[in-house]
């Protein structure tokens, strides 16, 4: 269990921190490419100069197996790094666009402009990966950041701090460490930020989206939900079990876009539960799972015991057994779940895994539509129309087909959830527009001006707008 403690940051320096921002960012100093370009490489270099580090770290909080913090944690954050660092000069570039004839003569442009002082929450189960992707998002829009680690891996956040200190001023970037359920609320209530930016549970977020509205702040929201999985029967069996397993039980099930239960075609179960038991007990180990290296702990006490209670639900039908010491729980599925039980009705967010059989396909959505807005969704189908009707008629944020958790990996595509599990998006592009405001200017050249534009109007000048405008 984690001894580290975490210094709250005094509510006198949250407000020196962001003076100092707020007049950097006014100072231009953020805002010319090469500045951006140069601090992305610079925290790229802190990055890599860090790793066994910030492996450590994480291995101390929860027990994070060293492949799993590199490919989720490290890797990804070099990945968002990189992509920006190939793209951040035709992103900044302004954008000429179309002018209606009826301005003419007139050109239009579309320039991408930092907003200012940005504030990133992130949350405990990507302690490192979700603080620095949305942080080389708003790096890349020219932004100044205030940034707050969570204070349920000690570890982590004061690695975080430690290493933002050592190697960036803190008028561009800083850290503000302590309890988030006080300090958030402080720096919101008494600082006015360009933009905050938050991940974590839909409780919090309802409590941030409130407090910056008092402000017209604008927010953005990556949240949760019950993230559905669906095992049609036109499905590779084998194939998705390995995927399944591995999305569910990556970080001890402790991810915002894990599999939180499974939907399986009452055609295929036995065959496919068959499947899914011989996947976990390859991965974990048949007699000792909660022994293995490769299965993280739970974060904490609280969380643990969370779970622990959810396993008194339902039926058992692998797993369920509890290591107190090692605060491990072996991968469990879990049938007969009813819809008053939590394990219906709350995410998850650890290594249980609820089994529900379906019939039809309206069957499966119907079950869906209970939990709505769900931040991902997987279908495992060879079926194209399958999984086509998924796609097009259930709301969810993104997610995979014959694959789970992996949309998360590529830059190309945005990255964010609709409804309860959230709002606005990030990474690659998307993250530097959420961070940019997108400032819109018409230029009209003077050599020509239609009088008749002008008061008192005529027949002419309708008749002339009536046919440029219908």
């Amino acid at each position: 269990m984690s001894t580290a403690q975490i210094e709250n940051t005094s509510i006198e320096k949250q407000q020196e921190v962001f003076n100092k921002q707020k007049a950097f960012f006014n100072s231009q100093a953020t805002k010319p490419y090469k500045f951006r370009k140069a601090q992305l490489k610079k925290l790229k270099q802190v990055v890599k100069e860090n790793e066994q580090a910030i492996t450590q770290a994480l291995h101390k909080d929860f027990g994070k197996p060293s492949f799993e913090t590199f490919v989720t944690e490290i890797g990804q954050v070099y990945e968002e790094i990189n992509y920006a660092l190939r793209h951040l000069s035709a992103w900044m570039r302004p954008k000429k666009v179309g002018t209606p004839l009826l301005h003419f003569p007139s050109s239009s442009t579309i320039y991408y402009q930092p907003k200012g002082v940005c504030l990133i929450i992130g949350p405990w189960n990507y302690p490192f990966n979700l603080i620095f992707a949305p942080v080389v998002a708003a790096m890349a829009a020219g932004n100044t950041c205030m940034i707050k680690p969570p204070e349920e891996t000690p570890h982590v956040s004061n690695l975080i701090n430690e290493l933002i200190s050592k190697n960036f001023e803190e008028e561009y970037l800083a850290v503000i460490m302590g309890e988030g359920k006080t300090v958030v609320p402080q720096m919101i209530e008494n600082l006015t930020f360009n933009h905050v930016f938050f991940t974590g549970s839909v409780p919090v977020g309802k409590i941030i989206a409130k407090a910056a509205a008092e402000k017209l702040v604008p927010v953005t929201l990556e949240l949760g939900g019950k993230s559905p999985c669906i095992v049609d029967k036109s499905a590779s069996l084998e194939t998705a079990a390995k995927r399944i397993a591995f999305s569910k039980f990556v970080n001890a099930g402790q991810t915002c876009v894990a599999p939180d239960y499974l939907l399986v075609h009452e055609d295929v179960e036995d065959e496919f539960l068959d499947e899914l038991r011989a996947a976990i007990m390859t991965f974990y180990g048949s007699l000792s799972p909660t022994e293995s290296k490769n299965l993280a702990q739970i974060v904490n006490e609280s969380r643990f015991e969370t779970l622990k209670a959810y396993l008194s639900e339902g039926k058992r039908t692998f797993g369920g057994v509890v290591d107190e010491p090692r605060r491990k729980i072996a991968p469990t599925l879990i049938k007969d779940v009813k819809e008053d039980d939590k394990l219906f009705k709350e995410e998850i967010f650890g290594p249980i895994m609820p089994v529900y059989l379906f019939k039809t396909h309206d069957e499966a959505i119907e079950l869906i539509n209970k939990n709505p807005n769900p931040l991902a969704l997987y279908i495992y189908a060879n079926n194209k129309k399958v999984s086509k009707r998924y796609i097009e008629e259930v709301p969810f944020g993104g997610g995979c087909v014959n694959n789970g958790l992996i949309h998360l990996g590529n830059p190309e595509l945005p990255f964010g959830g609709i409804g309860t599990s959230g709002q606005g998006n990030y990474h690659g592009k998307a993250g530097f527009m959420t961070f940019s405001h997108e400032k819109s200017i018409m230029k009209t050249a003077t050599w020509f001006d239609l009088k008749k534009k002008y008061p008192p109007y005529d027949k002419f000048i309708m008749k002339l707008a009536k046919w440029l405008m219908k």
